[in-house]
């Protein structure tokens, strides 16, 4: 007996009373296809010798959980008056297969450069394994397609998903995008990896489609273009005026700039901030103030013309929590005009340290405060004859070389560098 789920198929069955009394037969199916078979009438009544025909309806339904193939079917036959005499004949029912697959796609709509990517939703709804296979269809060859896995194997009822790209040959740069529709149909493949449907029952076709942007989208064009028209505005308005603005403002401070006479900058008092006319500039870390007295040409009777430059080193070494006193002297006919002063405190020594030329100060400093440190002055300041530079050390904490080890005192070097001028008095 042959049955086609989603269809109907009737047997007969004859009840028999060989008993010699009426009996009552009740008739129950049993065995996997009670759930959809019917027996009608279900219950008869027989006079001895006597015989009825009852009819089996069986009526599966369209389901994966009706596997296809062979399928016993027992009808078991209940007399009422004599239930040991029971009997249950059986017969075999082949269901015929049925070829179903659900596909769903998403998203429908896909936007990028060069590639999109779905998920395919596969289920097989027929009653027999299936292995799903996809084709895609589109009206020219600009896309190409990949699925993965490629061919599915799907039980009755089983789901799977699959991944697919769609990518495009080459990028689209400018302008607007391109809307690339297709297809995806989805059929069962035979072990010759051909796509065979049911008639009838085949999905239709899937519609979705891939939008690719361009490279450049409008709105970076105008940006650019914007950026490029400012570009131009600069070099072409904007650029000449500012050069000619700074160039007539250049002009201008020149101009206004007097020239002294013979290239002086004057008799007498030196130019400077101070009684003196110079200032120290110290350039290494720290800092520090000099001021002197500069002697302006001819002020005192000697000419900067016919000096020569001189410099003198100040080595002293000073015992921990002692002061000490480094001195250079003047010579004789002499006027010293100290330019530059280099300190070297090159233990890291801790303490004070005081600077002065003659009964002048020039600075009082810190040893821990650095390591090297030299002051310039633009206007020598000038030392007399027999007149002194000194420094005063007074040592609070040797420091420690770079041999490692802590030294026993403190140890400083001053050199002063100048213009040693011979006065001839």
């Amino acid at each position: 007996m042959t049955v086609t789920p989603g269809g109907t198929a009737t047997t007969g069955l004859t009840v028999r009373n060989d008993s010699d009394i009426v009996e009552a037969y009740s008739l129950e199916v049993v065995g996997d296809c009670a759930s959809w078979t019917t027996v009608e009438p279900a219950r008869v009544s027989l006079y001895p010798g006597t015989s009825e025909t009852v009819t089996i309806r069986l009526d599966p339904p369209r389901s994966p959980e009706i596997r296809a193939g062979e399928m016993p079917l027992a009808i078991r036959v209940l007399p009422a008056e004599h239930p040991d005499a029971v009997r249950v004949p059986e017969t075999t029912v082949h269901v015929e297969e049925f070829h179903e697959l659900r596909t769903e796609v998403q998203p429908r709509r896909r936007r990028g450069w060069l590639r999109g990517r779905y998920r395919l939703a596969v289920r097989n709804e027929g009653n027999t394994p299936v292995q799903a296979g996809f084709t895609p269809g589109q009206a020219g060859e600009e896309l190409a397609f990949a699925f993965s896995p490629a061919g599915p194997k799907l039980e009755p009822g089983e789901s799977a998903e699959v991944g697919l790209r769609v990518r495009t040959g080459k990028p689209v740069w400018f302008g607007s995008p391109v809307v690339w529709p297709f297809t995806l149909a989805t059929a069962e493949t035979g072990d010759q990896d051909e796509a065979r449907t049911d008639d009838g029952t085949a999905q239709p076709a899937l519609d979705a489609e891939f939008v690719q942007i361009p490279i450049f989208p409008k709105w970076l064009i105008a940006v650019l273009a914007a950026l490029l028209a400012l570009l131009i505005a600069w070099f072409a308005l904007v650029r000449p005026a500012v050069r000619s603005a700074a160039k007539e403002a250049a002009d201008e401070v020149v101009q206004s700039r007097p020239t002294p006479p013979g290239g002086q900058a004057g008799e007498g008092e030196a130019p400077g901030s101070g009684p003196g006319g110079a200032s120290p500039s110290p350039t290494g870390p720290g800092s520090g103030q000099g001021q002197g007295q500069g002697l302006g040409e001819g002020g005192d009777g000697t000419s900067g013309a016919g000096g020569e430059q001189s410099s003198a080193t100040i080595d002293l070494k000073t015992s921990s929590g002692q002061t000490k006193t480094g001195t250079y002297k003047v010579p004789e006919k002499s006027v010293f005009g100290v330019t530059d002063i280099v300190v070297a405190n090159f233990q890291g020594d801790e303490g004070v340290m005081t600077i002065s030329f003659g009964d002048r100060k020039i600075t009082t400093i810190a040893l821990e405060t650095f390591r090297n440190q030299d002051y310039h002055w633009v206007t020598p300041i000038k030392i007399p004859a027999n007149d002194t530079v000194t420094i005063d050390v007074t040592c609070s904490e040797p420091g420690t070389p770079a041999t490692g080890r802590k030294a026993q005192g403190c140890h400083e070097v001053l050199n002063v560098s100048g213009v040693l001028i011979r006065t001839g008095q």
